[in-house]
């Protein structure tokens, strides 16, 4: 299995789902190996993680949260830094030389940084190709083109890839529309949140101001998740404007980091609501999790979302939540507002519908939580496996 991330050093939510999906796969008798481009200490008992290093490279560290700066150290005591294009090609070439003479029956990539790696193992092994798509060039790119590099990598490769996971329906149809692939080569599998991962809530909030704003009537928006223009958080602080004109007790909690945090700073100010808007930076274990409890509306109002985890997680802290349409997620969780994610005024409608109105709230969180507990990695899991049988023709597999 070939990835960017695993956590902790991960940037969202693709090193979280293939930590997940890993672990359940890990309890089908599949041996996986999954290769990563840096090294790191990832405390993981299910599955052999092995970084890919080129020759003569002592080591390799990630920049950051960012996945545009790897920092090599080479045995000669030299460093170099590569930007996420060179380190892709780099990756490319160290995993054939890592993987070796291993027996192989499948190749499972995630997402285009990882597709040359398994097409080049492909060659070499003649092993089937099964790529997992947790979003497209265009869905990263705010529904344009995007880089044309990219859309030239996930284009060859999901033509000579021998099966496609989507991670929802509306990555499908994405996949099929932008670049003609035929529909019954992706199958949907679902991303899903474990539940035995939501941690127990403390008493003692690392919010304190908020909460003290809340002891006096305040409410609190939170979004999590990268800044960028996936996300549509232009539209949220436009819509945020609006909610406090007439709810001006409402604070709006942004948390994560990407290239629009001065964009979205500089936006708050202009549209005269910097007072009630807070940008944490990213954050992870306590301050993480507090960000969804001191919620009284978790929105997710991203302009293309592949599937969304962040609001499962929203749920499982007990927060309800707000979408967009354009959302995979929105597949699986119906007790949750919906709304478009370029309609600024249906958008703080919603919103202040729900800072208003207690018992929405509680119903949206009640049903959403009993939808949570129906969903499992194992049966993504379970979707997975058979896939690999069907493209294997085995069912003692060595994933690598």
């Amino acid at each position: 299995m070939l990835g960017w991330e695993l956590p902790p050093h991960n940037s969202g939510g693709l090193g979280v789902a293939c930590y997940q999906l890993c672990k359940a796969l890990s309890k089908k008798d599949i041996d996986l190996e999954f290769i990563l481009p840096y090294k790191a200490e990832h405390n993981v008992d299910f599955m052999k993680v092995t970084a890919a290093q080129p020759q003569g490279v002592a080591e390799i560290l990630k920049s950051g949260i960012a996945y545009d700066s790897y920092k090599y150290v080479l045995e000669d005591g030299r460093v170099e830094w590569h930007d996420i294009y060179s380190q892709q090609l780099l990756y490319e070439h160290s995993v054939e030389k890592v993987v070796g003479s291993k027996p192989v029956d499948i190749i499972h990539a995630h997402d285009w940084l990882t597709f040359r790696a398994a097409l080049r193992l492909k060659a070499s092994k003649g092993c089937p190709v099964i790529l997992h798509v947790h979003s497209v060039e265009s869905d990263r790119a705010g529904g344009k083109r995007g880089n044309p590099l990219v859309r030239e990598i996930e284009e060859t490769s999901f033509w000579l890839a021998d099966r496609i996971i989507a991670v929802s329906e509306l990555t499908k149809q994405k996949i099929i529309a932008d670049y003609d692939i035929p529909a019954d080569k992706i199958e949907v599998v679902h991303n899903h949140l474990d539940t035995d991962n939501i941690e127990q809530i403390s008493e003692v909030t690392d919010y304190t101001y908020l909460q003290h704003l809340r002891s006096q009537g305040w409410h609190v928006v939170t979004n999590i998740g990268r800044l960028t223009v996936q996300k549509g958080l232009v539209n949220l602080l436009h819509a945020a404007r609006e909610v406090i004109a007439v709810e001006p007790k409402t604070m709006f909690l942004f948390v994560g980091s990407g290239e629009q945090y001065n964009e979205l700073i500089e936006l708050a100010a202009e549209l005269g609501i910097s007072k009630n808007v807070v940008l944490t930076g990213f954050l992870r274990g306590k301050a993480w999790r507090d960000s969804y409890a001191i919620g009284d509306l978790f929105v997710m109002p991203s302009v293309s979302e592949p599937f969304g985890l962040t609001v499962l997680e929203a749920i499982g802290y007990g927060t309800p939540t707000m979408m967009s349409k354009q959302s995979g997620v929105s597949e699986v969780i119906k007790n949750s507002l919906k709304v478009d994610f370029w309609d600024i005024q249906e958008m703080a409608n919603q919103i202040v519908g729900a800072i208003r109105n207690e018992s929405l709230r509680e119903t949206l969180s009640l049903g959403a939580s009993a939808e949570l507990e129906r969903l499992s990695w194992d049966s993504a899991a379970e979707q997975v496996a058979r896939l690999y049988e069907n493209s294997s023709g085995k069912k003692a597999l060595a994933a690598a």
